[in-house]
């Protein structure tokens, strides 16, 4: 099965470090961020995994969750956990799925056998409180992801799921954003009283409308 954008995206119960996670459930009403690894004691891998841990308040803020994976057992997340904690100064305290059966891999199209034998890529998959697919990046296994441009995607949707709004190019929170095509200009100065700048007829750009 492909996963693409808006679909719901399957459910699972997988061994972690800290038992049996089932996706449906540890998600509740939060977003999610579930993304995997091609292995423990890993050295990129180790270095994000303190990353996603020292961001715990940006998570929280945002309502977000967060599920790391590798192909892995829990007993050697448990093991690999004490240096992440130790090298990047953390303390690692969300689950990390031990898909040593590939159950959850193969679910998510984690595999990449042409870039990657048998181990998993770097798959991010933003999932929201409904279930749905948002985004989904994969990098190549020598490249560490960016979790700044993950939160700044989450602000995006969820502004944008609550006001006719679209993000620019490099857009971040507090910045100026796009007026849907959908909304003709006059309706549009009623709509975001903060103001409208009309570029073109097409592009038109507003105050956050939320700030």
């Amino acid at each position: 099965m492909t996963l693409q954008l808006g679909d719901t995206v399957p459910d699972f119960t997988q061994e972690s470090q800290l038992g049996p996670i089932n996706l449906y459930d540890f998600a509740g009403d939060s977003w999610v961020v579930l993304f995997s690894h091609p292995a423990d004691y890993t050295p990129v891998c180790t270095t994000e995994l303190g990353e996603v841990s020292r961001l715990r308040a940006e998570w929280e803020k945002r309502n977000v969750k967060t599920i790391a994976l590798s192909v892995d057992s829990a007993e050697s997340h448990k093991g690999w956990i004490g240096d992440i904690n130790e090298t990047q100064n953390t303390s690692v305290d969300y689950p990390i799925l031990a898909d040593s059966d590939k159950k959850v891999s193969s679910l998510y199209g984690m595999i990449h056998p042409n870039a990657l034998s048998n181990l998993t890529v770097r798959s991010v998959f933003i999932i929201d409180p409904n279930k749905k697919l948002r985004l989904q990046i994969t990098y190549p296994a020598s490249t560490g992801r960016n979790f700044d441009e993950i939160l700044r995607v989450i602000d995006s949707l969820q502004l944008t799921d609550h006001h006719q709004v679209a993000t620019p190019v490099n857009w971040k929170e507090g910045e100026d954003c796009v007026v849907v095509p959908s909304i003709p200009t006059d309706e549009a100065r009623t709509k975001f009283p903060k103001g409208v700048t009309e570029i073109r007829p097409y592009l038109r750009m507003t105050p956050q409308p939320n700030k």
